[in-house]
């Protein structure tokens, strides 16, 4: 292949930095105006881009014990449980699915991948968890997506590309099924483990719809409350005081909890960011 030329280099440069810009600026924006001062606020306009004083008068008002305080425990709570209960699933049933000769697999695949084609839908999905006696429940947010199909293919196609010799060795050495899983297979699946972890941690996180249908207003996640407050432009009823007792700017207030909502998604990826070409594609290929 020949070298590019230095236009073309150039073109390539500046749509680069293009995207950044388009990426970056909003977001500094979002952070500048969380840390910024009312009256700052209110001179430029309900937006700051760089904060001559910066202050975390925005973040403590959020987080002194009012509904969003609430609303991330729950969010939190909600996934780290939901991941773990849908990882722990989605594995036993790829691992089941992955093996030959087992009993029913075919049609089971089917029935899944059928399921993944031609979705339930809104209204049969609520029937459901209203008759299983659900509303109003934290577990009506994860049992009805507990197990993911394109997770499951993922982890089902890479549970295919481990060698067949791995499996015969360790059935010689007298394990069974389970030791294999634990010992064999999770040990060299870390890679596709920790993509799809981040897939059911981000659904969980930002799972604001099923809430809004599920939940009543006082145990909404907050991913609801973002919705509601931020995007739906509603004034938080207990956070709107400052410390000195005067009404704070609402854009330093929404700001504030669009980053705390943001960020733990964006300190746990970069850890699992090299994972992913490698557990994403190797899955899906095989699959």
């Amino acid at each position: 292949m020949e070298r590019p030329r230095p236009l073309t280099k150039a073109a390539k440069g500046v749509a680069v930095i293009i995207v950044l810009a388009l990426v970056l600026i909003p977001f500094l924006v979002i952070v500048s105006t969380s840390l910024a001062s009312n009256r700052e606020v209110v001179d430029n306009g309900g937006w700051v881009l760089w904060p001559t004083e910066p202050t975390l008068r925005a973040y403590r008002t959020v987080i002194s014990g009012g509904i969003v305080t609430k609303a991330l425990g729950v969010s939190v709570a909600l996934t780290a449980a939901g991941t773990l209960f849908s990882l722990a699933c989605t594995t036993f049933l790829a691992y089941a699915l992955a093996r030959p000769g087992v009993f029913g697999g075919k049609p089971v695949l089917l029935l899944i991948l059928f399921t993944f084609l031609f979705p339930p839908g809104m209204i049969p999905a609520f029937l459901l968890v209203k008759g299983m006696g659900l509303m109003d429940t934290y577990t009506a947010l994860i049992a009805p997506v507990l197990i993911n199909v394109f997770n499951l293919i993922v982890l089902r196609g890479f549970f295919q590309g481990i060698p067949e010799e791995l499996y015969e060795a360790a059935r010689l050495d007298g394990a069974n099924d389970w030791q294999i899983l634990w010992r064999v297979v999770l040990p060299l699946s870390k890679a596709a483990l920790a993509v799809v972890s981040l897939f059911y941690a981000v659904s969980y996180w930002n799972a604001w719809f099923h809430a809004s249908i599920y939940l009543e207003s006082g145990h909404w996640p907050l991913s609801q409350v973002l919705r509601t407050y931020v995007i739906g432009g509603s004034q938080i009823a207990d956070t709107g005081l400052s410390e000195a007792g005067q009404v704070s700017a609402p854009q330093t207030t929404q700001m504030a909890v669009l980053v705390i909502a943001t960020v733990p998604i964006l300190l746990v990826y970069p850890f699992l960011q090299k994972y992913f070409t490698k557990g994403v594609l190797t899955g899906a290929i095989k699959s």
